[in-house]
């Protein structure tokens, strides 16, 4: 990704006048961080309560950061389907901070997450197309505990025992749309000057400038990623279908049915025969999983890769969401062929 835009995007907009002060932000992933600390350029600096490399899905608060949780005025997070644990600290520690929820606000999409061995199977049973916009997200069920009808279909007993431990309902990782993000610097803005308004004008040109640098990164991206469109190939686990439908790729399965579920020997067997037999081009891991045991299932039966959701290798501030992106894109075209 070109070392001038992820300048372009980090750019603060100058400094506040003196005496104006920002208000307290706390923010729960990087992500979403990145974003905020880019509509704050200029003002000040939003509080970041899941570190790089951490699980924002079972991490323990430092005191230094249940601090910067109890000091906010604003708290932007994606909601409680992402991280469960935060919810209590956000009601107990922010208790007086308004709490802004991203999944689906300001019209954003928002997706079911896919079931089954392959996605495949999950879109025939109609559990991965499902999109919704910001409005009426409000009637879907956050912690996904409705019964999906699923049935007996021969699999060895610990692949129900990863479906146990497996997400439902709504996608929280809705931050790999870059449209999502787009859209989210608006309300992240309008937020802001509701608690600001002496520097509103500053966090509406902030996101103006952001978005239109979101929207030349997504065109360069789908360029980028448009020859391997139709490259079948496995993910971890089912995190990537905003960016995946964004650009147009062609997932085929996930190894683990949920972030936190390692996959069961039957259904990596099953996964590896599936592979075989689609052509799977590559097989991608994350960084905080041990990528030794999809190399001695798959071996040189597919390529491997590696996927961060998180942007763990990036420091924390204005310019990680789009290097985020932009390495997702790139381990994409290279392991899918695009780039070799």
């Amino acid at each position: 990704m070109p070392t001038r835009f992820l300048v372009s995007f980090g750019l603060a907009l100058g400094c506040a006048a003196p005496g104006m002060a920002a208000p307290q932000v706390a923010t729960d992933i990087a992500p979403v961080h990145s974003l905020v600390a880019r509509v704050m350029d200029g003002v000040g600096e939003p509080a970041l309560i899941v570190p790089p490399g951490a699980s924002p899905h079972g991490h323990s608060m430092r005191p230094s950061e249940a601090a910067a949780l109890d000091r906010a005025e604003v708290v932007f997070w994606m909601g409680e389907g992402l991280t469960p644990w935060l919810a209590d600290s956000v009601e107990t520690l922010a208790g007086d901070a308004h709490v802004v929820a991203l999944l689906g606000a300001g019209g954003s999409t928002v997706r079911t997450f896919r079931e089954g061995v392959t996605f495949a199977a999950a879109d025939a049973d109609g559990h991965g197309d499902d999109e919704h916009d910001g409005h009426g997200h409000e009637d879907q069920d956050e912690h996904g505990h409705e019964e999906d009808g699923h049935e007996e279909d021969g699999h060895e007993e610990d692949v129900h025992d990863d479906h146990a431990h497996a997400h439902d309902g709504a996608d929280p990782h809705a931050w790999l749309d870059p449209a999502n993000a787009r859209a989210w610097l608006d309300v992240i803005a309008a937020e802001l000057a509701e608690h600001d308004p002496d520097n509103a004008a500053r966090y509406a040109a902030n996101a103006a400038q952001a978005a239109q640098e979101l929207v030349a990164l997504e065109d360069r991206i789908a360029a980028r990623l448009a020859p391997v469109q139709g490259t079948p190939y496995l993910v971890y686990h089912d995190a990537y279908q905003y960016f995946e439908a964004r650009f147009g790729l062609a997932p085929t399965g996930a190894l683990a049915l949920g972030d936190a579920a390692d996959p069961g020997p039957a259904r990596i067997a099953a996964l590896r025969d599936m592979a075989r037999e689609a052509g799977i081009v590559c097989v991608f891991t994350e960084p905080q999983f041990d990528g030794s045991r999809v190399s001695s299932v798959f071996g040189d039966t597919a390529r491997h890769g590696v996927l961060d959701p998180l942007g763990g290798r990036h420091a924390p501030g204005p310019a990680l969401y789009p290097a985020l992106i932009g390495d997702m894109a790139g381990a994409l075209a290279e392991c899918l062929g695009a780039d070799g």
